[in-house]
């Protein structure tokens, strides 16, 4: 008995090249829309949630030049900077002023903008504020501990004072705070500008060696271990 041998037919060649194309080109397609996908500018950077009150850091910070502190006021001691309760804005937004305009500036809000603060401060609930800038949970940050050192807030959040929106900045990956703790000197400003954000340096100034004489004051030696983070 004579065994038939068994053969493909002419079409299978050219059907494993276009096989073998598309599983390459798929996994390379894969491979690239993943990593823009999870990439922490893509995430991260541009981050603009709506807010309860269209609150304007360009008329308050930028025209107005209320400091960061005056809203943020715990930054300079404690680890987290302070969301500012409803009595920090009634300090100018009173319900009494029908007209929901400051005792210090003819600056006039829309009374249908600032009622979610006049509800607030008249049931005593607070302002439910979203978080812009969120790091998870197993991540340790403390404001203070940079700022005292000379960190502005511009090196993380950008010109707040500019933003009508405030928006992710920065994409607070990781490997961006890494590279800062690995190369500091041109994030240190003198202490008493860390809240000026539209500061500039003077024209002879020599950042190297400033940053320098006030790491060896401050003793300013940021960590890179792990757990300095990952509490």
């Amino acid at each position: 008995m004579i065994m038939q041998r068994f053969l493909f037919p002419r079409w299978s060649n050219p059907f494993l090249l276009v096989l073998g194309a598309a599983l390459g080109g798929g996994g390379l397609f894969a491979a690239a829309v993943g990593g823009l996908v999870t990439d922490p500018v893509t995430l991260n950077i541009g981050y603009e949630p709506e807010q309860p009150v269209p609150f304007s850091h360009a008329i308050h910070a930028g025209q107005l030049k209320l400091d960061c502190r005056y809203c943020h006021n715990t930054v300079f001691d404690a680890a987290h900077a302070a969301v500012p309760p409803t009595a920090t804005c009634v300090n100018c937004h009173s319900p009494a002023n029908d007209q929901g305009q400051t005792a210090l500036a003819a600056v006039h809000a829309d009374s249908v903008k600032l009622k979610p603060i006049h509800e607030s401060w008249k049931t005593g609930k607070s302002m439910q504020w979203k978080r812009v800038h969120n790091l998870p949970e197993y991540v340790y940050f403390n404001h203070a501990a940079h700022v005292n050192s000379g960190v502005s807030c511009v090196s993380c959040h950008g010109r707040i004072d500019q933003m009508e929106v405030v928006y992710q900045h920065e994409q607070l990956s990781m490997a961006w705070c890494i590279e800062c703790h690995e190369n500091p000197n041109d994030h240190l400003r003198p202490k008493e500008f860390v809240t000026k954000l539209d500061w500039e340096p003077p024209a002879d100034w020599d950042q190297d060696a400033f940053a320098e004489k006030q790491r060896a004051e401050q003793n300013i030696h940021p960590q890179r271990h792990c757990a300095v983070c990952h509490r």
